[in-house]
């Protein structure tokens, strides 16, 4: 089954209003907003799969060290996590396809974002 959705697409969705920046270098500003975007992923991350240990271990159906021994048996469990690894990557680098976007469609005019492209 072919998945249709674009999740670069929906990574660059972004609220209306300027984007708050706390740092003047600008690759120091995506880096922390990467760095952020790992941090967010991973924390929610490691909440549900503590849960689902605990909840599979409460009720005998697993253990922790069967978890960590599992080896994944299928081409479609292969194929589902390759899928969640570009939707992830796509949530990380979010802030660099924003940018892209709007070098596509400025809101600025070309003397404006070659003076963005000199304080690189």
């Amino acid at each position: 089954m072919e998945n249709l959705i674009d999740y670069i697409g929906i990574a660059s969705n972004k609220p209306k209003g300027a984007r708050p920046y706390f740092f003047d270098d600008p690759a120091v500003e995506r880096v922390l907003n990467i760095t952020m975007a790992i941090g967010m992923e991973l924390a929610v991350t490691r909440e549900r799969l503590d849960s689902l240990e605990r909840i599979l271990e409460a009720k005998g159906i697993l253990t922790k060290e069967e978890i960590n021994n599992y080896v994944p048996d299928s081409k479609k469990t292969e194929q589902e996590r390759q899928q969640w690894h570009s939707e992830y990557i796509s949530r990380i680098l979010r802030i660099v396809q924003q940018e892209m976007e709007q070098l596509k469609n400025p809101d600025k005019s070309l003397h404006e974002i070659a003076d963005d492209i000199d304080k690189m």
